[in-house]
C-alpha cells in the first residue's frame, strides 16, 4: 500500500505542473472597422467634391485653381507692395485678416469677429489650410480659398459655429511679413 501512496504522488506531482496555456479569444475582429471608416470617408469625400465643384461652377467670376495641398485657391487683389514681398517662410511673423464662410454663403465669422491675427509661420496652432495658404500669398494680396473639412476643422469643426465635415469658404488678406532672422 505504501508503495502504491508513493506511486501515487510521484504520478500526480508529475501531471499537476503542467504549464499554463494560453485562453483563446471568445470573438476575433477582423478590421470591419476601419473598412467600414475607409467607405464612409470616400463618399465623405465625394459628396463634398460634387459640392465645391457646384460652387465653383456657380462662381464662375473667380478663377478657382486646385493647390497641390488639396484646396482650391483664387487670387482676389494685388497691392503694389506684393510685387517687391516675399513669400511667408519658416518663423517668419505673418499679420493678416481672414473670414470664415460656408459653401452656401453663409458667413460664420466676420473679419471683424476673427480680428486681425499675428501669425509665426509653422509655430503655432492655426487650421491645416490656412497654415498651408499662407506659404502661397505674399504681403498685399488677398486670396479666397475653399478647404474641403479634412483642412478646415474635420470630424469636430471648431465645437460653435462650424459643424463637423464642413467644407468652408475663407477670404485671406495678408497685411505684412515680418522677417526672423
Amino acid at each position: 500500500m505504501n508503495k502504491f501512496l508513493v506511486l501515487l504522488s510521484v504520478f500526480a506531482v508529475t501531471f499537476a505542473c503542467k504549464t499554463p496555456e494560453a485562453r483563446k479569444p471568445e470573438t476575433v475582429k477582423t478590421g470591419s472597422y476601419i473598412a467600414e471608416s475607409v467607405v464612409r470617408n470616400k463618399k465623405l469625400y465625394e459628396a463634398e467634391e460634387k459640392a465645391i465643384e457646384t460652387y465653383i461652377k456657380t462662381h464662375d467670376t473667380k478663377q478657382f485653381k486646385a493647390s497641390e495641398y488639396g484646396f482650391w485657391v483664387a487670387k482676389d487683389s494685388i497691392v503694389v507692395e506684393a510685387t517687391n514681398s516675399k513669400f511667408p517662410k519658416f518663423s517668419d511673423v505673418v499679420n493678416f485678416d481672414f473670414n470664415i464662410s460656408a459653401l452656401d454663403g453663409q458667413i460664420i465669422y466676420t473679419a471683424s469677429e476673427l480680428k486681425n491675427k499675428n501669425y509665426s509661420m509653422d509655430q503655432e496652432e492655426l487650421f491645416t489650410g490656412l497654415r498651408e495658404g499662407l506659404k502661397l500669398m505674399k504681403a498685399g494680396e488677398t486670396y479666397t480659398f475653399i478647404f474641403p473639412s479634412q483642412k478646415a476643422y474635420g470630424y469636430y469643426g471648431d465645437e460653435n459655429r462650424i459643424g463637423r465635415n464642413t467644407p468652408i469658404i475663407s477670404t485671406v488678406t495678408i497685411n505684412s511679413i515680418i522677417t526672423k532672422k
